[in-house]
């Protein structure tokens, strides 16, 4: 599986980000390009902040048994659930998006995810890290055809 923690594959990903331009339409969903920017963004922040938001309850009970599925080699489905935190309704600029995004992730690096507890998944490798933020990246990429 890919893996963000890869240099060749974080320089594919960035190269597909810079394809993306203001008028970038989805093949699905609701999002314009600058919100799908914007909520690719948010996961990674999340992986780099240490230590992580405690674990909830629903999370310690069912985290462990939807991890594998959900951060495993299977694609995501199209329209699938997000999480209220992650939604992005707002109306964002998109070269500034943009520009975060990438800088996030020329900063994503196992050094920079040091608290390795999930907030809903718990404990991941750092290979887990690296290839679930790939999928997520990727996923919603395609949705946007590049």
């Amino acid at each position: 599986m890919k893996n963000l923690f890869n240099p060749n594959d974080k320089e594919e990903i960035i190269q597909r980000i810079q394809k993306l331009t203001e008028s970038t339409q989805p093949q699905w969903g609701k999002m314009s390009v600058a919100q799908m920017l914007k909520h690719c963004t948010l996961p990674l922040g999340v992986a780099m902040t240490n230590p992580k938001p405690p674990r909830g309850l629903f999370a310690k009970i069912f985290g462990g048994m939807i991890k594998g599925p959900v951060i495993g080699p299977k694609p995501f489905k199209k329209n699938g659930f997000t999480p209220k935190e992650f939604k992005v309704e707002s109306k964002e600029i998109f070269n500034e998006q943009k520009s975060k995004l990438v800088g996030m992730l020329e900063k994503f690096s196992p050094a920079a995810v040091t608290d390795k507890v999930h907030p809903f998944f718990g404990l991941m490798t750092d290979a887990e890290w690296g290839e679930s933020q790939y999928k997520h990246l990727d996923h919603h990429l395609v949705q946007f055809g590049v």
